[in-house]
């Protein structure tokens, strides 16, 4: 079991743009809908033009969650179970028909591109990572920030953020996917903020849980905000368990 304390939190979805506006959404969650896209006025334009839909969500997410004394050194953990798999059949779809495919959209397509574009764009010269982990990339990726934690860093940020599957994947879905992204900034536990812990343990076969109203990602953005006590997830043969501590 890991413990630390989330100190501050930010996060971007179609029609839920202010701190205001999620807590209400906890109090009565539903999936986001529209196709609104952020502003992201924090980055140039000339950078900005590059950068797709998701990509704007979750650097957007990011930003907001930056604080003045960061100097670009708090390690980043950028987590999306799906990354951009729409651009990634853009390019598959043109080799199926023997089209050439752009190197510029072939890098932006590679899980951790967003995480490139957001170090370019804020002068990010510190640790940074993308990973995937199914339906437990949340809680992966707070394993990750953990162990940073534990190497000495004071704080480290999550970003979380996914988008809709395209319908070729349509049949493999296994949870509702909008279009959202929110960032995490964690703290060791005794850091003031809202205290939680970590625990998993082996689950039995066929013991996945099944899947709910919201993504699982979104779900864990709920519980953070909503006050429940515990979480839990089953997923590929793990058990996870959030609780709440204070």
């Amino acid at each position: 079991m890991i413990e630390f304390s989330v100190v501050d939190w930010s996060a971007w979805a179609p029609g839920l743009t202010s701190k205001e506006q999620w807590q209400a959404w906890a109090q009565a969650p539903a999936l986001p809908q529209g196709d609104d896209t952020p502003a992201l006025a924090e980055v140039p334009a000339m950078q900005r033009r590059r950068i797709e839909r998701l990509g704007r969500m979750a650097i957007q997410a990011a930003c907001w969650c930056e604080q003045p004394d960061d100097a670009g050194q708090v390690p980043l953990v950028f987590a999306s179970r799906h990354g951009d798999v729409a651009r990634s059949m853009e390019l598959l779809d043109s080799l199926s028909a023997d089209h050439g495919m752009s190197p510029t959209a072939f890098g932006l397509s590679v899980h951790n591109a967003v995480a490139a574009l957001y170090s370019i764009a804020r002068g990010h010269r510190g640790n940074y990572l993308a990973l995937a982990a199914g339906r437990a990339t949340v809680e992966t990726a707070c394993v990750e920030a953990y162990g940073l934690l534990a190497d000495g860093a004071a704080e480290v940020r999550v970003i979380v953020y996914e988008s809709q599957l395209p319908p070729v994947y349509a049949g493999f879905a296994d949870e509702p996917d909008p279009y959202y992204a929110w960032c995490w900034r964690l703290a060791r536990a005794d850091r003031p903020g809202t205290r939680l812990s970590l625990g998993w343990g082996g689950a039995g076969a066929g013991a996945d849980s099944p899947a709910g109203a919201l993504p699982h990602g979104l779900d864990a953005l709920r519980f953070l905000l909503a006050g429940d006590p515990t979480l839990t997830l089953a997923a590929d043969g793990q058990q996870w368990t959030w609780q709440r501590h204070g």
